[in-house]
């Protein structure tokens, strides 16, 4: 390993500890998820007026919001960069490229520069190296991976244990879970998974790339506590023509011919008047398209038509600068359409 890759915990002391003190909330498999079960409120994802501000929460420097009991920075790291995985089109090298400079220094050297720089939950994937970050340099970042909602209900049972177990401060049904189960028209499946994870004192979402996931929810009550939803526009050179777009498409490809595992939404304006009804969280995930969007479009994009947080997949180079980006952004759509739900 390049010594300059290398984290001392000195440097990490000096670099982040102090000010990380404040976050609350960790990582470690300490507590068992038996002494969590608890009869559902319902309340877990409602959000107090007192909470509501851009302002009222930061964590170096960076606008915080609340999903249950959990402080979560506006901005979080997504999980795809830390777990080991990267949408790359039709570049077949780019993910072995990846994984070449990912090590497991270098993730635990970015776990620290996202903490650095006030980002203190890591969305989707990697619950280990969030752990291990903790445990071996005092860290407090936090976690909140998926459920794979279309599992039976004791495989579901059992994940949600296994998340609680290991430190996760809510999760959400895994959209390619979600995505499939709307579409086979299964919601109450889905309703079923959900109230199995509510039996656990932790806020639980459901996720999905599909427009008709949330409108299902609403109309059929899924007792979710917030939403994970696709966020993104269509004007960037390789996104589908929208003659060929069409609901679901991310489950078919690449066979069909016309996406190029880089569009996840293909309903944006119904998106967005949607939410502004939606009084629950909302994480607006793949506002970049993979990479498609610059941090500034996607961001502004997300933050200014109601997205409560918006997880992206960073290295650690990039990290500081999209960080002071999402900082500027958030404070200048406080005054935005929908209000902050978390």
């Amino acid at each position: 390993m390049d010594k300059r890759m290398s984290i001392s915990r000195r440097e990490f002391v000096t670099g982040s500890l102090a000010a990380a003190a404040a976050s609350g909330g960790g990582g470690h498999c300490a507590e068992s998820a038996e002494a969590t079960v608890a009869g559902s409120s319902g309340t877990a994802g409602q959000v107090s007026e007192e909470r509501q501000s851009v302002d009222d929460a930061a964590f170096n420097g960076m606008p915080c919001g609340f999903i249950g009991k959990a402080k979560i920075s506006r901005l979080m790291l997504g999980g795809n960069l830390i777990g080991g995985y990267m949408h790359a089109r039709d570049l077949r090298y780019v993910n072995q490229l990846f994984r070449e400079y990912a090590t497991e220094e270098k993730i635990l050297e970015t776990l620290r520069v996202a903490e650095e720089n006030g980002i203190n939950t890591v969305f989707e994937s990697g619950a280990g190296f969030v752990n291990k970050y903790n445990d071996r340099f005092g860290g407090h970042m936090q976690i909140i991976p998926h459920i794979k909602v279309a599992a039976s209900p004791q495989d579901v049972e059992d994940e949600v244990k296994r998340n609680i177990d290991c430190g996760a401060v809510a999760h959400y049904s895994w959209g390619v879970d979600t995505d499939n189960l709307a579409r086979a028209g299964k919601i109450d499946h889905l309703k079923q998974s959900i109230e199995i994870a509510k039996k656990y004192d932790l806020p639980v979402g459901v996720g999905g790339h599909s427009f008709t996931v949330p409108k299902l929810c609403e109309e059929h009550q899924i007792p979710c506590d917030f939403y994970v939803k696709t966020l993104h526009t269509d004007d960037y050179y390789t996104a589908s023509p929208k003659e060929m777009q069409r609901d679901y498409m991310w489950l078919d490809s690449p066979r069909q011919g016309y996406w190029y595992d880089n569009m996840w939404c293909i309903d944006v304006e119904e998106t967005i008047e949607f939410f502004r009804e939606v009084k629950k969280p909302w994480i607006a995930f793949k506002v970049l398209a993979a990479g498609a969007i610059s941090p500034r479009d996607g961001l502004t994009h997300a933050f200014e038509n109601g997205a409560d947080f918006v997880p992206l997949g960073m290295f650690d180079f990039q990290i500081k600068e999209d960080a002071q980006l999402a900082k500027r952004i958030i404070r200048r759509a406080q005054k935005r359409a929908r209000p902050w739900r978390a």
